[in-house]
Parts: C-alpha cells; sequence; structure tokens
C-alpha cells in the first residue's frame, strides 16, 4: 500500500539532509543540517544542545523531550538518529533516512502523545566512532537515568527484492532470507521482549526480520555499528533498526548514496511501522 503523503514529507526531509556534512571536510552542510534540524524539533518544544568533547573531536548532540500522556508514566522512551556523514557522501540512506523518520516521529507524538515520555535525540560524530551517543549515554548512566528503550535508527531506506541481495555476517546467512527486501531489529538480551513486540507491530506493514545479539554484540562484531552500542556498553536496553547497511547496500559510503537511490515506498512503511509499534511498546 502506498502512502503518498508520508513520502511526501519524508522526501522534503530527505532532500535538505542529504548533502554532503562531514565534521571538517563539510562543514557548511553540517551546519545547515544542524539548524534544519534545530528549527523542524524546535517546532514542537525546546530543543536542547548537548555539547561533548571526545577523541579531540567536538559536537553537538540535539534533544527534543516530549511528554507523555500518562498522569505516571515511567522512565522514557529514546529514539535517536546520527545527523553527521562520511566525506564524499550525501549519505541519502546513512543516515538522512533515519534523521527524516525520526522528524515525522516528532511531529506525530508532538500532536497525539504515546503513554510513555519520549526523547527524540539527533547525535553528532557517529561516523567518528558513537561519540555522540557514547558521550550521551555515560552522560545517562553517571546521573542514574532509567530508559524504557533506546532505538538507533540507522540506514531505513534501501530496499532490493533481487534474490542474492541480502549478504549476512558469517553463519547468519542461513537462519534469514537472501532477498533485501525486509526491515532488521538487533537488540540486546535485556531487550529481546520489545524487539519481538516491535518486530510484530512492524510485521503489519513490511516484512521484518530480528536478531537478539548477546555478549553486547561482540560475537558478531557488525551489530554493533551504531549509537544503540554505546546503550548496550551502559547496561540499557537498545535496539537498532536497519535496513542492514553494507550488507545490502552498495551505495554505503560512496557518492552515489543518494535519494534516486531510496526506495520510498518502503521508508514510509517503516515509519509507520514504528510509530505504530512504539506506541505499543510505550504502554508496556
Amino acid at each position: 500500500m502506498d502512502h503518498p503523503s508520508i513520502s511526501a514529507r519524508l522526501r522534503s526531509h530527505l532532500e535538505v539532509v542529504a548533502r554532503e556534512r562531514d565534521a571538517y571536510l563539510a562543514t557548511g552542510g553540517r551546519v545547515l543540517v544542524r539548524e534544519y534540524l534545530q528549527q523542524q524539533l524546535g517546532q514542537w518544544g525546546p530543543v536542547e544542545r548537548h555539547c561533548f568533547s571526545a577523541a579531540g573531536h567536538s559536537g553537538e548532540n540535539l534533544i527534543l523531550q516530549l511528554p507523555g500522556r500518562e498522569a505516571r508514566p515511567g522512565p522514557p522512551l529514546l529514539v535517536a538518529a546520527h545527523y553527521d556523514g562520511v566525506p564524499g557522501s550525501p549519505g541519502a540512506d546513512d543516515n538522512a533516512t533515519g534523521v527524516a523518520v525520526l522528524l515525522e516521529l516528532a511531529r506525530a507524538w508532538a500532536a497525539q502523545p504515546p503513554a510513555c515520555p519520549v526523547q527524540l535525540v539527533a547525535f553528532d560524530l557517529e561516523e567518528y566512532g558513537l561519540l555522540g551517543s557514547r558521550a550521551y549515554a555515560q552522560s545517562l548512566r553517571q546521573r542514574r537515568a532509567p530508559l524504557r528503550l533506546m532505538l538507533s535508527l540507522e540506514m531505513l531506506g534501501y530496499c532490493d527484492p533481487t534474490p542474492g541481495s541480502q549478504r549476512y555476517p558469517p553463519g547468519l546467512q542461513w537462519l534469514y532470507p537472501n532477498q533485501g527486501n525486509f526491515i532488521a531489529l538487533v537488540g540486546n538480551l535485556p531487550a529481546w521482549r520489545q524487539t519481538r513486540q516491535l518486530s510484530h507491530q512492524l510485521q503489519h506493514h513490511l516484512p521484518c526480520e530480528w536478531l537478539v545479539a548477546g555478549w553486547r554484540g561482540k560475537l558478531v562484531p557488525a551489530t554493533r555499528r551504531s549509537d544503540h552500542a554505546p546503550f548496550w556498553d551502559c547496561g540499557y536496553r537498545a535496539v537498532m533498526v536497519t535496513d542492514t547497511s553494507f550488507l545490502r547496500n552498495p551505495h554505503y559510503h560512496q557518492p552515489s548514496d543518494r535519494v534516486e537511490t531510496l526506495d520510498l515506498s518502503f521508508l514510509a512503511r517503516v515509519y509507520l511501522g514504528l510509530e505504530q509499534g512504539l506506541r505499543h511498546i510505550s504502554t508496556l
């Protein structure tokens, strides 16, 4: 089923964010994207700038806090996407798609709040070693701040139904389809119930596969390559949502990672499944 209005809104975000935005070699693009995020998220409430320094780099995470609808809602749900990119690539899938879905979730939840509070976070410097998410996760742990679940939106818009288009880390190819037409969830062991429940909700909209990564994902290092990994390391329940990145998308970290290579109907269905699925998780 097509969702033209949702696809159009997602495309409008992609057309702004999909540009070179490396922290040092494309500073103009990075500033433009950060200010766009500030403006878009700022429609729904005050946006906090979380400034950090790590490994000789400085960055800014952007955070929008939205209240839940229940009087005693419990810990918040944290949903995040990184907004930086690598040199030489417009990063349409990596990770303008995650940012676009983040902005649309903010729109939906500001209009009709989920049961629990929500933190929507745009992380900086993911491409330099998950620096923004690590700084934020460590600040939460130091404050002993609880989370219901952390969700990392990491490349959501590339789909290829051709047989043999999907690759896997060694051993997993026997367990999952060889067509790259699904969205994947990768959670840690403490989040296995939420991973399964979210997969069930997504399957109402598109094919979804899920994996529980034990030992904080260290047995399969590819499962740690996004902003959920620092939250695993800090003991939080966390899940990555992904189209599997370089295991499917031939444009990963290339100049060809452009909007025209994406499947916007697929991306719209990912958004719808997440919006509804996370509403369900907010009640648990």
